[in-house]
């Protein structure tokens, strides 16, 4: 029984072992101090306790030499801790720049998962083995955490802003997946699954959308899995094949008439969208804004707050219009414009 007694899930990424080093060490170095300061005391106390009713103790000034001992040695101790640990949280920060993307979206009282090619998923996420994976995750409503203790990743999701997260898995199976923020009445049934898959049977499952062996195995075990959009909502496209974060973003730029001011060339009373993404944009105030992921977001939602230099502040906010899902198709299709002119999409 005492072999069945897991105080920690498995190592299964390839940041995880590094993290668990670092909190062992952590451990053992509080633990070995905190013993022998008790130690100490006990010793002294005993040592040094009064025998006699009218006993004076020694007037000690003090050895400079342990003064110093003591002072730096904690201090090294503590910032090699720092020093590593700053090290492990900007490599596990920082995304690799192939890493692949899915789109997660926290909502009480589930994660919704798109991936890349319009596959969406309900507190399920599946994913290849041996290759890096970007999370770029927002809320609809409350703070949630999305947390996989198996890969030892865990991140805030935040309303009104994006959170990311990455991490590479290294053994297939199902693991845990929690949210690790009180979110709500329903928060402890905020759950559900990582399946990490071969890479030939994840792009099988991309496509066919079949179950991994894993994924019926829990679902005998009673974890409920992913079902298929429902029809109607909009999601699926000719033959029935769920539409991509970018063919939803294109529907929605011509929908929400955007290219009528953002033209292909210049004269148009937004400014031309193509190759802004991941570059500097100068604004009326003169201050130079990097166009990333939470600049694209918020200029959908509150253009007012930075005009883009030589254009006017007429852009009407789609605050309350567009979900957190929609931006993020929207934000998929301006960075998939490239060097190509942002035209607009042909059929309704």
């Amino acid at each position: 029984m005492l072999l069945q007694l897991f105080l920690f899930p498995p190592q299964a990424s390839t940041n995880a072992l590094e993290v668990d080093l670092l909190y062992f060490f952590m451990v053992v170095v509080c633990g070995v101090i905190a013993v022998a300061v008790v130690a100490v005391m006990i010793v002294f106390g005993l040592k040094y306790r009064r025998t006699a009713e009218n006993t004076v103790g020694a007037d000690i000034h003090g050895s400079m030499p342990l003064e110093i001992f003591w002072s730096a040695v904690p201090f090294f101790i503590v910032m090699g801790m720092f020093a590593w640990g700053t090290s492990l949280y900007f490599k596990i920060s920082i995304p690799p720049a192939d890493a692949m993307e899915i789109f997660v979206t926290g909502k009480q009282w589930m994660w919704k998962i798109q991936h890349m090619n319009g596959r969406r998923e309900i507190n399920n996420l599946h994913v290849p083995i041996g290759k890096p994976v970007k999370l770029t995750m927002a809320s609809e409503d409350v703070i949630h955490s999305f947390y996989i203790p198996a890969f030892r990743v865990k991140a805030d999701v935040v309303p009104g802003r994006y959170s990311t997260m990455w991490f590479e898995a290294t053994a297939t199976g199902s693991y845990h997946l929690f949210c690790a923020e009180y979110c709500g009445t329903e928060h402890s049934r905020m759950i559900g699954q990582v399946t990490v898959m071969d890479q030939a049977d994840y792009e099988d499952w991309l496509v066919t959308g079949n179950p991994s062996p894993v994924e019926v195995v829990a679902g005998n075990a009673g974890i409920a899995l992913a079902s298929p959009p429902a029809a109607g909502s909009g999601s699926a496209g000719a033959g029935g094949a769920p539409l991509t974060p970018v063919e939803i973003g294109a529907k929605l730029f011509q929908e929400k008439a955007c290219f009528t001011c953002h033209l292909a060339t210049p004269g148009g009373i937004g400014p031309i969208l193509t190759n802004v993404p991941g570059h500097e944009v100068e604004m009326a105030s003169g201050e130079k804004v990097l166009a990333d992921d939470a600049y694209l977001r918020e200029s959908i939602l509150m253009p007012m707050a930075k005009v883009v230099k030589g254009y006017p502040p007429a852009m009407p906010t789609f605050q309350g219009q567009l979900t957190e899902d929609q931006v993020m198709s929207l934000i998929a299709y301006i960075k998939s414009l490239g060097g190509s002119a942002p035209a607009a999409p042909a059929g309704n």
